[in-house]
């Protein structure tokens, strides 16, 4: 008989694993607590508007063509890209905002209007951020965080001072506009810290996004999911949705079961895509890897306020993807990080799927998806986020130079509490653990449990990190350590 393999949670790095280790003979088995299978990517629908409820941003195609090629798929075989251009633009004040177009040249020129001479710094920059993004995506992402010697080869010991640089240092070196910076700086954030506290070698995100340019798959980001999800059922993978596990039960030392709604399933490997904290939680005390002032003292990526809201119009002055910095991003971000509580004056992000998409809202109206980032673990009630809705409502229609309030057909929230309710998530993070120096590679929460054989953890709190290409990686990873224990 072939070795099971449990499978918690449905995300990205889960269906990736289950993918890999059903091709591999496994026979494997996926529980999801919520109805649907996606973990955060799902999907919203009401009156005729799709949201997606989680990411929104389709980058670095060539992490997606990597993985469907190892089952001798394409991307194209489960959903269509579209590339976005403009890829987003960004406001800094009424009627002030910089476009990012869909092209490096173009890129350059929107710099150099901006700030003469500013484009072949622009151009020096990207060469090395072509650089890194070579090293990084083509090698180093793809190692297990088992070991440090893992980050040292030949190409790497070049690129040393780069981690102990920052993205921040490193922008401020050749840039002087404070628009400029921002927009540089922007792309790391998926990485979930501050630029300051990001390693320079993380430039590659640059490439990712100037070089690479930014993607919507028709139908929106549930549709790889649910590309995902078939090629999985294809290869054999059980999934049971509405299936909440309450214990991994261990015998010595050794997975033996889950306890998913009062029924035992035993399996060889346990793997779980769920929170990596409240996972531990699953376990009895004495078989758990991280004490509660070990995630403490780990620094988190931001959670969100997020709204879906309805429009009966189609909206001007705003890009699929658009981004509001007109208010001190170090403030913000200050209150994220150093010291936590709701912002006063928040930056805010806004998508607009029915740009691109038809199928995203009815005929002559706009589906508006808008991200406040927040410090998780601050407190989340009803009452601030209508008071935070105002705030960036009326920043919206100063910024854009329409009236929107009086157009909004419905609205949907989601903040901390949903973040903690749906997904089980550590103070209601959104994005897993920040990309830090002391929070990279092998120094995140590993992949395989040191204290209980057969139990395996993948998504954004362990390695490589945040974001939706990691995870796929993450679970390409983890199905290798799984098949490895297992020759």
């Amino acid at each position: 008989m072939p070795a099971s393999v449990a499978i918690i949670g449905s995300g990205f790095s889960s269906l990736a694993a289950s993918a890999y280790l059903a091709k591999a003979g496994y026979d494997v088995s996926i529980y999801e607590k919520n109805s649907t299978v996606g973990g955060r990517a799902r999907q919203l629908k009401r009156d005729g508007f799709v949201f997606d409820i989680g990411p929104t941003w389709y980058w670095m195609p060539d992490v997606f063509e990597r993985f469907f090629s190892d089952f001798d798929k394409k991307p194209s075989d489960y959903y269509d890209l579209i590339k976005l251009n403009p890829a987003y633009s960004v406001y800094f004040g009424p009627g002030d905002a910089i476009t990012i177009e869909d092209s490096l040249e173009k890129i350059c020129r929107a710099f150099e209007a901006e700030e003469p001479g500013s484009s072949e710094k622009l151009k020096a920059f990207m060469a090395e951020a072509l650089d890194n993004y070579n090293i990084a995506i083509k090698d180093l992402v793809y190692r297990p965080g088992v070991s440090p010697l893992e980050l040292v080869t030949p190409v790497t010991m070049k690129k040393l001072g780069q981690f102990f640089s920052t993205i921040s240092k490193e922008v401020r070196k050749e840039f002087d506009n404070p628009r400029l910076v921002s927009i540089l700086e922007f792309p790391v954030l998926f990485l979930g810290a501050k630029p300051s506290n990001t390693p320079a070698f993380y430039s590659f995100m640059n490439y990712a996004d100037f070089g690479l340019g930014t993607f919507h798959p028709k139908d929106g980001m549930y549709s790889v999911i649910q590309g995902m999800e078939q090629l999985a059922r294809d290869l054999g993978v059980m999934i049971h949705t509405e299936a909440a596990v309450q214990k991994i039960t261990v015998t010595g030392k050794q997975v033996k079961n889950l306890l998913v709604d009062g029924k035992e399933i035993e399996a060889d490997y346990i793997l779980s895509g769920a929170d990596y904290h409240h996972t531990e939680q699953l376990l009895d005390p004495g078989y758990r890897q991280y004490s509660e002032s070990y995630w403490d003292k780990k620094v988190f990526a931001p959670s969100a306020l997020l709204f879906y809201v309805g429009f009966d119009k189609k909206l001007e002055n705003v890009d699929h993807h658009t981004l509001f910095f007109d208010v001190p991003f170090e403030e913000h971000a200050r209150v994220i990080y150093d010291d936590p509580h709701w912002p006063e004056k928040p930056l805010f992000y806004a998508s607009f799927p029915s740009k691109t998409d038809d199928s995203c809202a009815p005929v002559g109206k706009e589906a508006g998806i808008f991200l406040i980032p927040l410090a998780p673990g601050i407190e989340d009630d009803e009452s601030i986020r209508e008071e935070y809705f105002d705030k960036i409502m009326t920043r919206f229609e100063d910024l854009t130079g329409q009236q929107v309030k009086n157009s909004i057909i419905f609205k949907e929230s989601f903040c901390i509490n949903d973040f903690i309710k749906d997904y089980n998530s550590y103070k209601g993070n959104a994005y897993g653990l920040a990309n830090t120096l002391l929070q990279t590679a092998f120094l995140r929460p590993k992949l395989k449990s040191k204290k209980v054989k057969g139990l395996y953890f993948t998504g954004q709190l362990t390695v490589p990190g945040p974001g939706v290409p990691p995870s796929l990686i993450s679970g390409k990873l983890v199905a290798s350590l799984i098949q490895k224990e297992s020759a």
